[in-house]
């Protein structure tokens, strides 16, 4: 038994340093004065003065923010609705057909899924921009957030409604003081899931923005097109602390709702 959990553990650590290695190669060069990638020359933190000095790029970095945040809030609300309007489905056949729908743009390959909403946007006349990419963002961003709150409404206890109604509570009342309490983490969960998909997508964007409008994936592919710059290793290794950041504040978001939670049960 000790053997297995060693060699799990060995495994794991494999793993993470295959995953984090490149990450790490990235972010070492992104302080290299010789401004390339096979001879560090020294240190220097020129190349994210000029990503910080770089107007274009904060455009570029305010359009990402806003549609994710947008885009996050927008499908965490229509996401819940849809997980509540699923669990609340009597007949196991649609529940299951609408499952199935609900998870068809999570396994569509993302070239499929940009294409696709390319050609709707052309069709009915949307611009390409920020409406288009914002409009996208949130269809691909809902079905997470249904696969992150429908778990939490699965595990609740019928019992929990049942003594609300005997306690005289109405439909509302028992949806937003019994039902939306229990599933806080689920939506806390969908929507920085929602966030980061959001932040990191590259390939349906690409498909749906426009002239004028940029978001950073897209920008960070199209200046690594033009050659080898270490500003884009400066920029990435930015993004990936804002993405370390988002992690730590979910986790302690998580945290104290699961603390709020057991401190309830014991009242």
């Amino acid at each position: 038994m000790r053997s297995n959990q060693k060699w799990g553990k060995v495994y794991l650590a494999v793993v993470f340093v295959i995953l984090y290695m490149p990450i790490v190669y990235l972010i070492y060069y992104s302080f290299n004065s010789g401004g390339t990638m096979h001879d560090f020359e020294g240190v220097t933190l020129d190349w994210y003065k000029e990503v910080l000095h770089d107007t274009r790029l904060w455009i570029i970095v305010l359009n990402t923010i806003t549609i994710a945040l947008l885009s996050s809030a927008i499908s965490t609300i229509l996401g819940v609705l849809g997980a509540l309007a699923i669990y609340y489905v009597k007949s196991w056949r649609m529940k299951q057909i609408l499952l199935m729908l609900n998870n068809v743009l999570i396994v569509s390959p993302d070239v499929i899924i940009g294409a696709s909403f390319l050609i709707l946007f052309t069709m009915i006349g949307i611009q390409l921009g920020f409406t288009s990419v914002l409009l996208s963002h949130i269809a691909f961003s809902v079905p997470i957030v249904v696969l992150m709150v429908l778990p939490k409404l699965q595990e609740m206890s019928s019992t929990l409604i049942d003594a609300a109604r005997d306690l005289g509570a109405n439909q509302w009342d028992v949806l937003t003081k019994v039902v939306l309490p229990y599933i806080t983490p689920g939506i806390f969960a969908g929507f920085f899931m929602a966030l980061t998909y959001s932040l990191d997508d590259f390939a349906v964007t690409f498909f749906v923005t426009g002239n004028g409008f940029s978001t950073l994936s897209v920008e960070i592919y199209s200046r690594a097109r033009q050659g080898i710059s270490l500003s884009i290793n400066a920029l990435s290794a930015l993004l990936f602390l804002l993405t370390i950041a988002l992690v730590i504040g979910y986790y302690f978001i998580s945290q104290k709702s699961a603390v709020s939670g057991m401190g309830g049960r014991r009242r």
